[in-house]
């Protein structure tokens, strides 16, 4: 459907109107005697003046409704004030009190209309005070009535334009909050994954690492020896790829099958692999409360297992104490090693991360390290605190505490 442009549409109605205030008052006062009206032609033309320019200003009623309202206002009071004849002059100004609100900004908009309504008011009256009969000055009630109604008409278009606006914002915006949303779901999931798979392959990788420096040690004068650190070696690494599995499976699984997150019921499984893996683990635990959510119980395992991987890659053989605390509201752990030995026992036990070792801690930071990072962020992230340093005797000692009801995601 074709539709002139705006500037085509604001000219066509500025001409319509002029045409008809002054067509119109000319045809409604061709039978008055000229002896009671005012004649359009005179003071210059000045009626038709008026007539003409409260019409033609309506062209640039989008671009200045205030300045437009004020030309038709002041040409109606003028116009009345002098006396000349009655007729459909008020076009103009019912035009422009419609686009005054209806462009304006509310409040302000009808303040401004509610003052030029009430002088014109006034001017109206004075103008028709010796008008006879009595009855013909129902023009006056006209033109307050319709000036009103054309100002409410302006402001409630003006109003369901905001509640448009308003709603159509509020859609963009939670449809910005849905795409955040998903993004941080995202780089959540991202998150969780880089960390399991970190946790799975390092511990995996340690162990693997100390037992094939034990079969190269013994391979000659112990070889049933070596048999069984070869045999370790094939169960952890078949093992470490089940669960490296588990965890990317979840990214083409169609039906989001999980697997089940590894939790407390596996750590009696983690420490007898250390204890294979050359540590002496003592498990100290007290017993777990009837629900330990899952989020909670696999971050009690990814500490463990990541504290006892730093202690395998960074001090070898030693004694690892590990006591979990259940309390009512809080599960705590705490793992202490009593740091390096010296002697052949540590065969195998290398510091893969060419730092100084000097204070023998199961998970003392280097610059290149996460260890300690990962386990915080995991505390963190259920509202718990992890603390790590060296310890007195020489060894380093993890202690974290996790709220039973985790207040964070539980994605770990």
């Amino acid at each position: 459907m074709f539709r002139p442009p705006v500037w085509a549409q604001d000219v066509l109605v500025a001409v319509f109107i002029t045409v008809m205030q002054v067509q119109g008052t000319v045809v409604r006062n061709s039978g008055q005697p000229e002896a009671v009206l005012r004649p359009l032609s005179d003071l210059g033309h000045l009626g038709y003046i008026l007539l003409i320019a409260s019409g033609a200003v309506v062209v640039v009623r989008r671009l200045r409704p205030g300045a437009v309202f004020a030309v038709t206002a002041l040409a109606s009071a003028v116009y009345y004030a002098l006396d000349f004849p009655d007729g459909p002059g008020w076009l103009g100004l019912f035009v422009a009190l419609y686009t005054l609100t209806s462009r304006g900004d509310g409040r302000r908009s009808l303040v401004v209309a509610g003052v030029g309504i009430t002088v014109l008011t006034v001017v109206w009256l004075i103008a028709a005070t010796d008008i006879e009969p009595p009855a013909a000055i129902g023009w006056v009630f006209f033109r307050i009535g319709t000036s009103v109604m054309s100002a409410a008409l302006g402001e409630s278009v003006r109003s369901r334009k905001v509640i448009a606006a308003d709603a159509l914002e509020r859609a963009e915006r939670a449809e910005r909050t849905r795409e955040e949303e998903a993004r941080a779901r995202v780089d959540e999931e991202r998150l969780r994954i880089a960390r399991e798979v970190h946790d799975t392959v390092a511990h995996a990788i340690a162990i693997i690492n100390v037992q094939s420096g034990v079969t190269a040690h013994v391979l000659d004068k112990r070889p049933e020896r070596a048999r069984e650190t070869l045999e370790a070696i094939e169960q952890t690494s078949s093992r470490a790829l089940q669960e490296m599995r588990a965890i990317l499976g979840v990214l083409r699984d169609d039906n989001d099958g999980r697997v089940p997150h590894p939790g407390l019921g596996q750590v009696d499984e983690l420490t007898a692999k250390a204890r294979e893996a050359g540590l002496d683990v003592d498990l100290e635990t007290t017993a777990p409360p009837p629900q330990v959510p899952s989020a909670v119980g696999s971050a009690v395992y990814r500490i463990l297992q990541e504290s006892i991987t730093n202690v395998i890659r960074h001090v070898g053989q030693t004694r690892v104490t590990i006591a979990l605390t259940y309390g009512a509201d809080t599960v705590e752990v705490r793992v202490t090693d009593d740091g390096r030995r010296e002697g052949p026992e540590t065969v195998g036990a290398v510091d893969h991360t060419g730092g100084d070792r000097a204070n023998g801690g199961l998970a003392a930071p280097d610059e290149r390290g996460r260890g300690i990072i990962g386990m915080r962020e995991r505390c963190q992230l259920l509202g718990g605190d992890l603390h790590a340093g060296p310890i007195l005797n020489g060894g380093f000692a993890v202690i974290a505490r996790l709220p039973v009801a985790p207040t964070g995601t539980p994605n770990l």
